[in-house]
């Protein structure tokens, strides 16, 4: 129920006044009956009267609102309106509830016939059996129903009376499940509820919280055990570590292991020690060297007179250039499993809007007053084909776009011609057909599929401002623009502009760099790495 507004939803339209109606709610909040939700409500409030299903059988549902929830009024209507016994009803009810085929042949009759002989229509018996099959395929009965409706209420009233401690607990019971990670971040996220990236400094093993945030677990992470990650939190204590070496220094990175070291860098766990993560990355063999030098120096007590190691040089940082925003992207969603302090397509948005590329978030708000189409962008995370009835391949597309995950359906025509775009971290567009699915989701179809850099190619600014303080490197700058023009695809073009803000003069000065370049969203993510580069503005 976690994952699910709409129990929250149907809890307050109920004002449920005792716990029957709770367990009601719990029992008709199954895949097949959630229709029923509404009509419970509504005549348990007085806004819609009961209607009777027969005379016979209407005080067995009078407690449920004239609606058959429990396993236990199955058999009651059995024996009320086709007299079969406590047993023959139990019978009647494992066979509907298990589906078995032979045996509802061979109840059907029965109960018509007992139903005629006490004075039930034939076909108002034959109505009545239908809703007893479909009713019985999820029926709880009523004991199970009210143990799940005690927890139900608990949750409900944790999630929303401490949310932030809630959600918490609720992700480190799923620590090592990527997949439902991704989904309770993004519950979190639909909650208002800030995620603290990974760090050494600040994160435990596990989920914790501080204040209104949560304080993403080291031990979440791909390839890495909670136990190695213990080691870490144990040796910080409470002092933060200073730099790397005091890291190395402190932690028998031995003992972490270097899979877990690396997801770590990948997952910016060590900004707060260096945020060139790439660097990080490459020095780590260097530092597993050091540190263990410094533990077996310590542990045999024959280090030089100042003891514990510290006479060992600390390895040299390794060279490396800082990964692009995407780059660095694409390695957090290695090392965490989804996209957790941004997004691909982030720095594409200015020119998706621009060619009216809608978001997921909003293409779902449009199609919940009935179906839409549009254009959707997405990142690409996995394809899963198979194969119709007649033969036709479809594919279940999953991808994401900055405001959350959806999965599309692409049929054989589509697929064909989109299957090369289709890869695991491909960027897209996609026109699609949305129609709702109920409690704010949407079922989405693709239409046509192009890639993402086809789709914005001609969607530049007119004019690129690249607002920089006095710290501006103008060699990186300049580096930067010269490798950037060498490699850029074509597109449109326009100027290029850098602003200088003087921060003792409080005045800012425009120079115009040049006015014919390709100002693509390739662009924007290598000058947001420069040092000294403040923020982009586009004109």
């Amino acid at each position: 129920q976690v994952e699910s507004a709409g129990m929250m939803d149907a809890l307050r339209r109920m004002r449920p006044t005792c716990i029957e109606d709770i367990v009601a709610l719990v029992a008709l909040y199954r895949p097949g009956p959630m229709e029923n939700i509404p009509t419970y409500c509504e005549v348990k409030n007085g806004l819609k009267d009961l209607e009777s299903i027969h005379p016979s059988i209407d005080h067995i549902l009078a407690e449920t609102q004239g609606i058959i929830v429990y396993q236990e009024q199955v058999m009651q209507i059995a024996q009320v309106m086709a007299g079969y016994s406590l047993g023959g009803a139990d019978l009647l009810r494992r066979a509907m509830g298990k589906k078995i085929a032979e045996e509802m042949a061979k109840e059907r009759p029965k109960f018509v016939s007992g139903a005629t002989a006490n004075g039930v229509d034939s076909k108002k018996a034959g109505e009545v059996f239908d809703l007893l099959e479909k009713f019985a395929n999820y029926g709880f009965n009523k004991s199970h129903a009210a143990a799940y409706a005690v927890v139900s209420y608990q949750t409900a009233w944790l999630k929303a009376n401490h949310p932030v401690e809630f959600m918490a607990a609720v992700m480190n019971c799923d620590i090592h499940l990527t997949d439902k990670l991704a989904v309770y971040k993004r519950e979190v996220d639909r909650m208002g509820i800030e995620v603290a990236p990974p760090c050494v400094n600040r994160s435990a093993a596990r989920f914790t919280t501080k204040g209104s945030t949560i304080h993403y677990a080291l031990g979440a992470l791909k390839g890495v055990g909670i136990e190695a990650m213990r080691l870490i939190e144990t040796a910080r204590g409470e002092t933060p570590f200073a730099d790397l070496n005091d890291f190395a220094r402190r932690v028998d990175l031995r003992r972490v292991g270097k899979r877990a070291l690396e997801m770590l860098a990948r997952a910016g766990a060590f900004d707060a020690l260096d945020e060139n993560r790439a660097r990080v990355l490459a020095s780590l063999d260097g530092l597993m060297a050091w540190s263990g030098a410094v533990q077996d120096a310590a542990v045999s007590s024959q280090s030089s007179l100042f003891g514990g190691g510290e006479d060992l040089p600390p390895p040299r940082p390794a060279k490396a250039a800082m990964w692009l925003p995407g780059e660095k992207l694409a390695e957090e969603h290695l090392a965490i499993g989804f996209y957790l302090t941004g997004h691909p397509l982030d720095d594409y948005l200015p020119a998706l809007r621009r060619i009216n590329v809608d978001t997921l978030s909003t293409i779902a708000a449009a199609a919940q007053s009935g179906p839409v189409a549009g254009y959707i962008a997405g990142t690409i995370s996995s394809r899963k084909e198979k194969k119709s009835a007649k033969g036709n391949r479809f594919a279940f597309v999953s991808a994401s776009d900055p405001t959350g995950l959806y999965e599309i359906v692409m049929f054989s025509d589509v697929l064909e011609a989109a299957r090369p775009h289709l890869e695991p971290g491909s960027s897209v567009v996609m026109q699609v057909r949305a129609d709702p699915a109920g409690e704010g989701e949407v079922k989405l179809s693709a239409r046509s599929c192009v890639p993402l850099m086809d789709a914005i190619a001609n969607a530049g600014p007119a004019r690129l401002a690249v607002c920089a303080g006095n710290s501006l490197s103008l060699e990186a700058l300049t580096q930067t623009l010269s490798a950037y023009k060498a490699a850029a695809r074509p597109g449109k073009k326009g100027k290029l502009l850098l602003r200088i803000r003087d921060d003792d003069l409080a005045e800012e000065y425009d120079l115009q760099i040049d006015d014919a370049a390709p100002l693509g969203p390739e662009l924007r993510q290598r000058l947001r790495v420069v040092p000294g580069v403040l923020e982009l503005v586009e004109e």
